[in-house]
């Protein structure tokens, strides 16, 4: 079997970051594959360390000329049975050929990029419900969940980050853009003293957001971590994770910290809503509520018996639905399924 994957992904993002980690696990299953991405380092760097050598393409606008005859060229020369687009640009990118392409969809969006796909993948029940309702066929719409890495570390130090030992510590992740919602979260750490925030991600409101802490009087208990590679460090550290998204297809750290074994508390916003069962694998409270996710905090701190609850059920609906061999043998069964039914 031989699958090309394309991806015209942004620098950050939980899309991207789930790209790497399944191209990469794919691999070690022993699937042979042909990478294509947006030039990035980083992204690269990461595939090469695991000995799959990426090809870096421009994936630009209508002037990019380079791209369309690289990938039409990559798939002449590899001939694979699956090409698998990423996302919007890929996707349309994408010439025909004799193979099965798939279209794989993190987020609810238009299908008009997707026209020549043979398939589409959502990484939830409600994004699929999403591609069938634009008038997808129902037989070539396919529900393949994420998984996210479960490599353990030892807790940063407190003391590292200025952050007292017996303070109650409230981690967050992601980009600081107006559909993550960490302005709630600020306003709600305003209503739960003694309380401490590290903020791990960047983005155009970090300002703002700076700003709305000093407003608030709680910069001193606010930690603007930028983007970290330590996340496991991070979240052996903390005592709560928190996800206030008011937009979140599917909300990856969601899976983070179920993995990590870490309560959690998220708004029900599209992804989290459907993936967490409140007060057992979660707590989950009205978007934009700022004034509920601060007395959710206040009870996973005060409550012992509950925090200990929702993390323990967590982990195991992570390991029921979402380990890495899960995922990956469902990906790899579904390669098959469809090369086969083409062939009949």
């Amino acid at each position: 079997m031989k699958v090309l994957q394309a991806m015209a992904g942004a620098e950050f993002g939980g899309a991207e970051a789930f790209f790497v980690r399944l191209v990469r696990a794919l691999h070690r299953a022993g699937l042979d594959q042909r990478v294509l991405i947006r030039e990035n380092k980083a992204r690269a760097n990461s595939l090469r360390e695991a000995g799959i050598e990426p090809l870096e393409l421009p994936f630009g606008g209508m002037l990019d000329r380079r791209t369309p005859r690289a990938f039409k060229h990559e798939i002449k020369t590899f001939q694979p049975q699956v090409v698998m687009t990423w996302m919007n640009r890929a996707s349309k990118m994408c010439p025909k050929g004799d193979f099965v392409q798939v279209g794989r969809l993190g987020g609810y969006y238009d299908l008009k990029y997707y026209r020549n796909c043979d398939h589409l993948i959502g990484n939830t029940e409600d994004i699929v419900s999403h591609i069938v309702d634009q008038g997808w066929d129902k037989s070539r719409a396919h529900y393949l969940p994420n998984f996210v890495s479960e490599d353990q570390a030892e807790p940063l130090s407190r003391r590292s980050l200025y952050t007292p030992e017996n303070a109650a510590l409230i981690l967050a992740m992601g980009r600081l853009h107006e559909n993550k919602a960490f302005d709630v979260l600020l306003r709600a750490m305003a209503r739960v003293p003694n309380t401490y925030l590290w903020l791990a991600g960047d983005g155009p409101l970090r300002e703002s957001l700076e700003k709305q802490a000093e407003d608030l009087g709680i910069k001193p208990r606010v930690r603007f971590l930028g983007w970290r590679e330590d996340t496991a460090a991070l979240f052996a550290a903390c005592d709560l994770f928190v996800c206030p998204s008011r937009h979140e297809p599917l909300g990856n750290v969601v899976l983070e910290a179920w993995a990590q074994g870490v309560p959690l508390i998220a708004a029900d916003s599209m992804g989290p809503g459907t993936l967490i069962e409140h007060m057992d694998s979660g707590i989950l409270v009205p978007v934009d509520d700022s004034d509920a996710l601060a007395r959710a905090i206040r009870a996973v701190i005060d409550d012992y018996d509950l925090a200990d609850h929702i993390a323990r059920r967590g982990r195991e609906v992570y390991e029921e639905k979402f380990t890495e061999g899960q995922v990956v043998k469902r990906y790899l069964d579904f390669f098959q399924t469809i090369v086969a039914n083409r062939a009949n």
